[in-house]
């Protein structure tokens, strides 16, 4: 995957039919993420990265337990 590919993905995954979120707003924020994060040293930016990515874990676990499944 490349960036453009990943700034799509994250694109189709924010624009519901409730938020309005374009392409280019998708980019351009991710974008300034990337731009802060960059000024960070390396341990911090580590550190705001992998607490990232655990809440999103977290908040997966959930949306997965709470989809009822039927038989």
């Amino acid at each position: 995957m490349n960036l453009n590919d990943f700034y799509n993905e994250v694109s189709r995954r924010t624009d519901t039919p409730g938020t309005a979120i374009s392409v280019a707003d998708t980019r351009r924020v991710l974008s300034e993420a990337f731009g802060y994060l960059a000024e960070l040293d390396s341990v911090e930016a580590s550190q705001v990265l992998s607490r990232g990515l655990a809440a999103a874990r977290t908040k997966a676990v959930k949306r997965e337990t709470s989809v009822v499944k039927v038989i």
